[in-house]
């Protein structure tokens, strides 16, 4: 499965082509459906341009893109910094109408496993974010596995055969223990495309888009999402001959 992350916090300032308003998601969902991505994940954004979990913003985001692009499911990022931060933003989840398909839920922050209760009780999946083997026997200790959608292995912003080492332990550990939720491996700026080829050699689904990285393959900037969608299915399609059956 490939993932497309639209926007993540990035503004038009790091790249002209990053949605920010509801016309301009439902805009690229389309773009990038067309392009060869499967789902979706965006951070809703307000009147001011900032990421918000606020239900009447979730409702105009999910709707807009729902409309273009029916019956392709919709992730959200539910990140600690989001306004208005911590645990005063559970009071937005709580009230949202409009439901996301599933969210992201990160393991490196305090109140991950009462985002995790709270989605579950709304009967939302939950993409469990693990960033380091801390968060691996994080979540191993205190998640409940069969409550997941699926396991984000996330990179950060190292070289690439770094970011595979690292994305191998996390991955050994969690199946060594039983965790047997999809796995979707992603990374940021230098490790996202090492991570994307990682992601097909294993079989495993991954992600593209704005929030990860703003430059194709050869450090040209990319001109949109689509355009990064459309450069990793080939990268993924051409891993996969190469690896075989």
């Amino acid at each position: 499965m490939l993932q497309a992350c639209l926007n993540g916090g990035r503004t038009g300032a790091e790249a002209p082509g990053v949605p920010v308003t509801p016309k301009d998601l439902a805009r690229d969902a389309l773009a990038v459906r067309k392009a060869g991505a499967q789902e979706l994940h965006v951070h809703p954004r307000n009147l001011a341009g900032a990421e918000t979990l606020a239900p009447a913003d979730v409702a105009a985001c999910l709707t807009a893109i729902r409309a273009a692009v029916p019956g392709m499911k919709v992730g959200l990022g539910t990140g600690a910094w989001i306004g208005p931060g911590g645990r005063q933003r559970h009071a937005h989840m709580r009230a949202w109408e409009v439901l996301p398909d599933y969210v992201s839920v990160n393991l490196n922050e305090a109140d991950c496993v009462e985002v995790m209760k709270l989605m579950h009780e709304r009967d939302i999946g939950i993409e469990a974010g693990v960033w380091s083997l801390a968060d691996a026997r994080r979540l191993c200790r205190e998640v409940n596995k069969s409550d997941l959608l699926r396991v984000l292995i996330e990179m950060r912003d190292v070289p690439g055969p770094e970011a595979r080492a690292e994305a191998m332990h996390c991955i050994t550990y969690l199946r060594d223990r039983g965790v047997t939720a999809p796995i979707l491996l992603h990374g940021q700026e230098r490790s996202a495309w090492p991570c994307v080829i990682e992601a097909a050699r294993l079989g495993l689904d991954t992600r593209m888009g704005f929030e990860d990285v703003l430059d194709l393959p050869g450090g040209m900037p990319a001109p949109s999402n689509a355009a990064l969608v459309a450069c990793a299915r080939d990268l993924i399609d051409h891993t996969l001959r190469d690896v075989g059956p």
